[in-house]
């Protein structure tokens, strides 16, 4: 199967280079120059994953992931100029899955395509296990890639799927940052505790009766998280 891969950023030379690291490795590139153009783009093409820079004129990239949000779950990695942390943070907390940091090396760029592609593949395939998982209020079916809290079904984006699918399996055990995002993202871990800390948290906003504290997924200072429950 060949992978859609819808690349937005308005500068020209960066879709290009985009393009050919993409393209050597197989994947089909859909381009747009702009938030409203990728929205277009992502109308009539069937797009498997999004590459999104931050710093667009007009509809920028925060404004375009939170609308794919609103009724899309496939995987976002967002583009941010090299120091741009708060453009970071706010792209994971509006739904992006991951990001990149530009100027960034070829070689990770495709490890975290590849990543991302696979858990979204993942998400929506045949799987062997059909156990449902259940803590508290939460149910996991893994077979069904449902998660219901009080029976009803929670939108969940695919790396958050994978953050509560690890701790529910291991209820009990502390994962650190680094472990999760190995699990999860399966790939080497780097700098990676906030893109976690964003994760737990969107996770706690879409499962916990108060976010701010949380009866199920634990924060063991200067450790790492939890799940816990009955």
């Amino acid at each position: 199967m060949t992978y859609n891969i819808l690349v937005c950023d308005d500068e020209k030379d960066i879709v290009n280079a985009i393009e050919i690291y993409l393209r050597s490795e197989g994947y089909n590139v859909i381009s747009a120059y702009d938030g409203v153009e990728a929205l277009d783009k992502l109308e009539s093409h069937d797009i498997h994953l999004i590459i999104m820079d931050v710093m667009m004129p007009g509809l920028d990239g925060i404004a375009v992931t939170a609308k794919i949000r609103e009724q899309d779950n496939l995987p976002i990695i967002i583009l941010s100029a090299k120091g741009e942390y708060t453009d970071k943070v706010l792209g994971l907390n509006v739904g992006a899955d991951d990001y990149i940091t530009k100027p960034f090396n070829a070689i990770e760029f495709l490890a975290r395509v590849r990543s991302n592609l696979r858990r979204y593949v993942d998400l929506g395939s045949m799987v062997k296990n059909d156990n449902s998982l259940v803590t508290g209020r939460i149910s996991l079916n893994d077979k069904a890639k449902e998660v219901k809290l009080d029976g009803k079904i929670v939108d969940l984006t695919p790396n958050e799927y994978g953050i509560l699918k690890l701790l529910m399996e291991n209820k009990g055990r502390v994962f650190s940052s680094n472990e999760i995002y190995e699990y999860v993202w399966d790939q080497p871990a780097y700098d990676v505790k906030k893109i976690i800390s964003v994760h737990i948290s969107n996770l706690r906003d879409k499962l916990e009766i108060d976010p701010k504290a949380p009866d199920h997924i634990k924060t063991v200072y200067g450790m790492g998280y939890k799940l816990v429950g009955d």
